[in-house]
């Protein structure tokens, strides 16, 4: 079976289905609503993540003015929303708000280990309190009928049975699914992902498992898939050089003439559609950052957009930098990506 019959295998998730086993995961700063735009009009991914939200402030959160709780009705049927916390009836309460809305499913953000989540007992930390962390999954699973998720890490030590163990304790208290990333919490992208403890959550439980993590060609999509088990696939950082990655290894390609700076030109609309001039000028600069990570001397790039005042500027920028015919670099620059 090739690459693309494997990925456009419909699969079953907490009773609903997905056509494409590639998901677009999560990334603050970037999955927006302007950026999950971008990637549904170009097609191929079986769901959108959102950026990770506050589970306090959901509840009363108004999508009108929010630059985060905020998205498009069409999106909404393929939509996971990300939520963060502490607190099992907080997190409940912004999971029945993600209900309420009508989104395909909810996700659990078991993995970010960013300081200032961390200490407030969110993210990863619950990784060091699976007690708690049962009791987070226990409480949404009785708040939302919508699929659950989990996105975790491998834990707070390099040990995949204990990976493995956790992925048994969300299963056991409701949820659908998993998106396992498999580094440790303090690892912020200083050794390679240990793919084969994917394999090892895999093994362990019985609902659909999607491996994450240096996912950047279509044979590294096809080794995670062969070699772990794994039902699906969630891209990341490849998604921001190439929004248009899951409609091409799906078999949907899109013209390749002047993909790039298509794709930035219609971004730039998109931001400055759903957001005020700053933030839609920032969320501009920070993935054109990215894919200029697909160019052999896409620093230049990166360095004149971030330095423009205003997203006339900055598309004027990115206009110059392709109008040279830019040489592509063979793989995305991994310096670029951090």
């Amino acid at each position: 079976m090739n690459l693309k019959e494997l990925l456009n295998r419909p699969l079953e998730i907490g009773g609903k289905t997905i056509e494409s086993r590639l998901l677009l995961a999560p990334m603050a700063g970037i999955t927006h609503v302007a950026f999950r735009r971008l990637v549904n009009e170009y097609g191929g991914a079986g769901l959108l993540y959102s950026e990770m939200s506050a589970s306090r402030a959901i509840p009363t959160e108004n999508p009108k003015v929010s630059k985060v709780f905020c998205w498009t009705e069409d999106e909404k049927p393929k939509l996971l929303w990300q939520i963060y916390g502490s607190g099992p009836e907080e997190m409940a309460a912004a999971a029945a708000r993600c209900e309420r809305e009508g989104f395909f499913g909810v996700d659990l953000n078991f993995g970010c280990s960013v300081g200032t989540i961390v200490r407030k007992g969110g993210g990863a930390a619950l990784l060091r309190d699976p007690e708690k962390a049962a009791a987070v999954v226990a409480a949404v699973r009785r708040a939302v009928k919508i699929p659950l998720f989990v996105k975790f890490r491998t834990g707070w030590e390099d040990e995949p049975e204990n990976a493995a163990g956790l992925a048994r304790i969300f299963e056991e208290n409701g949820a659908d699914a998993l998106t396992f990333h498999p580094r440790t919490a303090p690892d912020i992208r200083t050794r390679p992902p240990r793919w084969e403890y994917i394999g090892r959550v895999k093994d362990a439980v019985k609902i659909p498992v999607f491996g994450n993590g240096n996912v950047f060609g279509p044979e590294d999509c096809a080794k995670m898939m062969a070699e772990t088990g794994c039902d699906g696939v969630a891209l990341g950082r490849i998604a921001a050089v190439r929004p248009w990655v899951f409609a091409d290894w799906c078999g949907l390609p899109p013209p390749r003439t002047g993909l790039h700076l298509a794709a930035l030109k219609r971004f730039a609309g998109l931001c400055s559609e759903h957001f005020k001039p700053r933030p839609a000028v920032n969320r501009f600069k920070v993935l054109t950052g990215y894919m200029a990570a697909d160019f052999a001397f896409g620093h230049s790039l990166a360095v004149a957009v971030k330095t423009a005042r205003d997203m006339d500027d900055a598309v004027w920028a990115a206009e110059s930098f392709f109008s040279d015919d830019p040489p592509p670099s063979a793989a995305p620059n991994p310096n670029m990506l951090r």
